[in-house]
């Protein structure tokens, strides 16, 4: 049995806490939060009509098979804690040049005859072809990658690939390359160009093998949990209690010991004595773990920061609007929104936040979350990090966060859905702010190392690993839980 520490109680800790528990480890969460759940974060807010309760963070599960692996490996069954309600559509896209919206589904057939329906023949037939390259990719991701450790870009190469997967994922290729090889349709295109968000990245940067995420999207569904995405950090907690966990909130984690290579203990802010661990498990941001906790500049000159954060509206919506679930309404100029996030600081472009952003916008048809007749709406839109740099934008400057709001609902009044007379309040969550509550730097959505290929969950010293987004398999609730798995099957059982 060794004694196991693990650095932060987000998805990706908690659930490598749960794994280590069930297989005879000592395990203790150090989280620095008052509360557990990392980004996928909560808030609520009463008015006289009641009261609204939001999700600031995550507001779909994708892959649900991830998850019941996950509490059956624990010894428990996923339905025993969590309402997971089926979406359709999964998102509704609204286009920028006023046309025909267009509703994703999880049934391949009928989302190309929807497609067809509003776009056209020609393209329900280019969606189905880059449908089956994308199912080639995800097939080869899932086998190879997802659920083993990738140390280097040496592991990749390494890998046995079959010649007709290798020519599918298309090394070398940016996803918007793909996008225009395969699709003739711009809104198809800027479609496909969204899921490159999902990762934190640019589209026209972004490696063409992130196609796999739509379809891990819309191949197996997407869920909303009832009561709000945020159950899943109180089922996850209530699953390390039962299993004999300890998790300390408030309790912020200053530095990793690991003098002669290997990993003897943490720091707390605080505390005189060192807590002693055989392993330390950190769900930090790779960038927090080796520019602060364990500092290691080789490791630490590896990660990027282009990497998107966001910015949130969270509205308290008297009536009702009629919107999907999730709605996305695109701009006319998508390009324009991403010059505008990322910038060009090798040119002396400096980020800024987008004036015609994508808005993303979930309504949850959930009497959970919101007074009767009223709807409790997170509004995103993709923003650049918080900071002083080139690449970034001061989301503290006096003015910019309430200015910045205003504009987004301009843009969507535009858009066919103004709601601004209709509100009860409103609550502004910038890059800044999501930074001061997760430790995320910079206010990074994805962690700072956005992309495919992430840093690895095998820490430089012996007895450290790394899970989250910031590491591999990548973001999002899905790979988070597939990297608690990975370390947790790497560490192994104390028996």
């Amino acid at each position: 049995m060794a004694r196991i520490v693990v650095v932060g109680a987000g998805v990706g800790g908690l659930a490598t806490a749960a794994r280590l528990a069930a297989t005879g480890h000592q395990v203790t969460v150090f989280e620095a939060a008052d509360a557990v759940g990392g980004k996928l974060g909560r808030y609520a807010h009463d008015t006289p009509a009641g009261s609204f309760h939001f999700d600031t963070g995550p507001s779909l599960l994708t892959l649900p098979q991830v998850f019941h692996d996950l509490f059956e490996a624990t010894g428990a069954k996923l339905d025993e804690y969590l309402d997971l309600v089926p979406l359709d559509p999964i998102v509704r896209h609204v286009f920028g040049d006023g046309g025909p919206t267009l509703d994703s589904c999880a049934d391949p057939v009928e989302f190309a005859t929807r497609i067809g329906a509003a776009l056209g023949d020609r393209a329900a037939a280019d969606w189905q072809r880059l449908w089956r390259r994308a199912e080639r990719v995800w097939r080869a991701s899932e086998r190879d990658i997802l659920r083993r450790t990738v140390d280097s870009p040496r592991d990749l190469a390494s890998l046995a690939w079959r010649l007709g997967d290798l020519a599918a994922i298309a090394p070398g290729r940016t996803l918007r390359g793909l996008g225009r090889g395969h699709l003739s349709d711009p809104r198809l295109r800027m479609l496909l160009d969204r899921y490159a968000t999902y990762t934190g990245a640019d589209p026209r940067r972004a490696p063409a093998a992130l196609v796999a995420v739509p379809y891990a999207e819309l191949a197996f569904g997407g869920w909303y949990l009832r009561g709000g995405l945020g159950t899943l950090a109180d089922a996850l907690l209530t699953r390390c209690l039962d299993l004999g966990v300890v998790v300390q909130t408030d309790a912020t984690v200053t530095r990793i010991d690991a003098t002669g290579g290997r990993v003897h203990g943490v720091r707390l802010a605080g505390v005189t004595a060192p807590v002693p661990a055989d392993v330390v498990v950190a769900n930090v941001d790779a960038l927090t773990v080796y520019r602060d906790l364990l500092p290691h500049p080789r490791r630490l000159a590896g990660l990027t920061d282009r990497s998107l954060a966001g910015f949130v509206l969270l509205l308290g919506v008297s009536g009702s609007t009629g919107l999907a679930h999730h709605t996305v309404f695109f701009p006319d100029d998508y390009d324009a929104e991403f010059d505008a996030i990322f910038g060009n600081p090798g040119r002396g472009v400096r980020a800024r936040p987008a004036v015609d952003p994508t808005v993303f916008v979930t309504v949850a048809d959930d009497p959970m979350v919101r007074p009767a007749g009223h709807e409790a709406w997170f509004v995103l839109v993709n923003a650049p990090r918080h900071g002083s740099a080139a690449g970034a934008v001061d989301w503290r400057r006096p003015g910019l966060a309430d200015a910045y709001a205003d504009r987004i609902l301009e843009v969507l009044a535009r858009r066919g859905v103004d709601v601004r007379d209709r509100l009860l309040f409103r609550e502004i969550r910038t890059p800044a702010d999501l930074g001061a509550a997760t430790g995320a730097p910079g206010g990074s959505i994805y962690g700072t190392a956005g992309g495919l290929l992430r840093p690895a969950n095998r820490g430089p010293a012996n007895g450290l690993w790394l899970v989250g987004g910031s590491t591999h398999p990548g973001g999002g609730l899905p790979m988070v839980t597939l990297s608690a798995q990975i370390v947790a099957d790497e560490i192994g059982p104390a028996w």
